[in-house]
């Protein structure tokens, strides 16, 4: 049996990472952060396959949070989405530019976010890991 991915929720409401680990955990191995600080230490010490990073976060905004997840030896490879409830025109772009990998306005489209998932996977294996 191949090995499960590990996906990260970083999302301070307990109801979203509730409906993403639901929806996730059949499959994956779903770890859960409240806040982003608690997401670097517990990245650190066990590295994700895979980030959803909510951007409005209590402390550290999820912006704030990536540009340590890139600036971090370990970190900087993983495929990190922005999550946000604030779905602006021009939002997309500006987190692109930010350095995410991709983008997703809340709720969630779960169907595109099983693509994304498997391509990120996907992109993983040909690239030899993140890690």
């Amino acid at each position: 049996m191949p090995e499960r991915k590990r996906i990260a929720i970083v999302d301070d409401s307990e109801d979203n990472r509730l409906i993403f680990r639901t929806y996730l955990e059949d499959i994956y191995d779903v770890i859960e952060f409240p806040d982003g600080d608690q997401a670097l230490t517990g990245m650190k010490a066990a590295p994700p396959d895979l980030v959803f990073l909510d951007i409005t976060l209590p402390g550290t905004d999820g912006v704030e949070i990536l540009r340590r997840i890139r600036a971090d030896n370990r970190l900087q490879g993983l495929p990190v989405f922005a999550l946000t409830a604030h779905g602006l025109i021009g939002d997309r772009e500006r987190f692109m530019a930010a350095g995410f990998d991709g983008y997703f306005s809340k709720p969630v489209d779960f169907k595109a976010l099983a693509i994304v998932i498997e391509r990120a996977a996907i992109k993983r294996k040909s690239a030899g890991g993140y890690r």
